[in-house]
């Protein structure tokens, strides 16, 4: 695993574009292929029964947390109104140091809140499995960052994605796809640079990046504190998080999940 602070400097390209499907594409179906269904297929029973263990089930809604310090990616489950932490993955690459993505070819993964739907799901990539997480999102182009194809996918090689081995996005990619297809419109992708304390904000208060993430905080602390997924809008070219009792009511109404699409 590389090293949080260094830069990767041999890494391939990151997975293929989605692939174009002619017609509409429905939310709850994401795409398929006969390579994908066998290695979902061989990753499944397994799964199932650590999903059991934990009184989870497949299929249910699905929530990610990146941390490029420590290396790791989580993935969250919802069981009733909150979200309980399945497992940490580590990363087996990613590119860059802390702090955002700018523009395409600097070899920087990205920093936010992103939300994967059905059609960003890549069941053909050239790097096992892939889904694309939304980079840019509404922040980024409203900064004028620029870059495309920000994959989570197997394989231990980045440039501006995040790799997490083959095994490992084996079970990532399963528990996608079934959310999705379960029903799931889209599941959000939350980026940080590393846990958003207070404590931590104030052993980086000297980097450039201080503010941005200092904006990214709130929505940090949203989650850590309702484990909800947070409503994140943006507002002159900063990220806004809505209180946790604003988000819940508006889970029992249904608009939560327009809330935090500002980036498709």
């Amino acid at each position: 695993m590389h090293h949080p602070w260094r830069r990767v400097t041999f890494a391939l390209a990151c997975g293929l574009l989605l692939l174009n499907v002619a017609g509409p594409l429905q939310a709850a179906s994401p795409p398929i292929s006969p390579r994908a269904s066998a290695l979902m297929a061989e990753t499944r029973p397994a799964l199932e029964r650590k999903l059991a263990a934990r009184e989870l089930r497949l299929g249910d809604p699905i929530f990610i947390r990146i941390f490029k310090i420590p290396g790791t990616l989580e993935v969250w489950i919802r069981s009733g109104p909150a979200f309980i932490l399945f497992k940490r993955y580590p990363i087996c690459s990613y590119s860059g140091y802390p702090g955002p993505k700018l523009h395409e070819g600097d070899w920087q993964s990205p920093e936010g809140f992103y939300t994967v739907s059905a059609r960003r799901m890549n069941p053909n990539s050239d790097y096992h499995l892939a889904f694309n997480i939304g980079y840019p999102n509404e922040l980024d182009r409203q900064l004028h960052r620029t870059g495309s194809a920000i994959m989570v996918h197997g394989e231990c090689s980045s440039r501006g994605c995040f790799a997490m081995g083959n095994l490992g996005m084996n079970e990532i990619y399963l528990l996608a796809h079934a959310a999705l297809a379960g029903g799931q419109e889209k599941f959000s992708v939350h980026v940080f640079p590393f846990p958003l304390t207070d404590d931590n904000l104030k052993k980086f208060a000297s980097s450039p990046w201080i503010d941005f993430w200092k904006s990214l905080q709130p929505g940090y602390l949203a989650f850590e504190q309702s484990r909800t997924v947070p409503l994140v809008t943006v507002r002159d070219g900063r990220y806004v998080t809505a209180a946790p009792a604003t988000r819940l009511a508006l889970l029992k109404t249904g608009e939560t999940q327009k809330g935090n699409e500002n980036n498709d």
